[in-house]
C-alpha cells in the first residue's frame, strides 16, 4: 500500500464520481482486515504504530469516498479546483429564494409540531438532491467540467445543511 496514493487508488477504484458502493465497502473491509491494529496487538511498537496509521488512512479514505458531497469535494481537490465555498457564495436568485422557502417551511412545521410535514419535506429534499447528485455525476464523469461541478457542489452544501436542519427538527419533535 502506498501512503501517497489518492483515496481512489488506495482502494484500487476508478477516479470517478459514480462509485460502485459495494466495491468500496468490500475493498475497505479487505484493507481493514490487513491493517487493523488488533491484528498487530502482539507486534513491535513500530508495526503497531504503522498499523494504526494505515487503519486511520483507510477510515479517512472510506469516509471521504462513501459520502457523495465529500467525494465531489475530494474530486475537485484532486483536479486542483477549489470549491470556493469560503470566497464564492454567489448563488442564483431563484436558488436562494427556494432556500428561503424551504427554511420557512421547516420552521413553520417545527413550530407547529408537524412531524409528518417535516418527514414530507425531508423526502422531497432527498429526491431533489438525488437529481442534483446525478447532474454532478454527469459534470464529473461525462463532461469533465470541474468549474460547473464546483458550482453544483456549493449548492449541494447548502442543501446538505438544510437536510441536517430538517433532521434536527424531526429529532426535536421526537424527544
Amino acid at each position: 500500500m502506498d501512503f501517497s496514493a489518492d483515496h481512489f487508488a488506495f482502494f484500487s477504484l476508478p477516479r470517478t464520481f459514480r462509485l460502485d458502493a459495494p466495491a468500496l465497502d468490500r475493498k475497505y473491509r479487505e484493507v481493514q482486515a490487513q491493517v487493523h491494529p488488533d491484528k498487530f496487538a502482539h507486534a513491535g511498537e513500530a508495526d503497531r504504530r504503522l498499523s494504526l496509521q494505515w487503519a486511520t488512512r483507510a477510515n479517512e479514505a472510506y469516509q471521504t469516498l462513501k459520502k457523495p458531497l465529500s467525494r465531489a469535494q475530494y474530486l475537485l481537490q484532486l483536479a486542483g479546483h477549489d470549491v470556493g465555498a469560503d470566497n464564492n457564495t454567489a448563488m442564483p436568485a431563484d436558488f436562494l429564494m427556494a432556500q428561503m422557502e424551504w427554511r420557512e417551511a421547516v420552521a413553520e412545521a417545527r413550530a407547529a409540531g408537524e412531524h409528518h410535514e417535516l418527514e414530507h419535506l425531508h423526502h422531497r429534499l432527498k429526491t431533489d438532491m438525488a437529481g442534483r447528485y446525478e447532474e454532478l455525476a454527469v459534470l464529473f464523469d461525462d463532461a469533465h467540467d470541474p468549474e460547473a461541478a464546483a458550482d453544483r457542489v456549493r449548492r449541494l452544501m447548502f442543501l446538505e445543511k438544510l437536510l441536517h436542519e430538517i433532521d434536527d427538527a424531526i429529532a426535536a419533535l421526537e424527544e
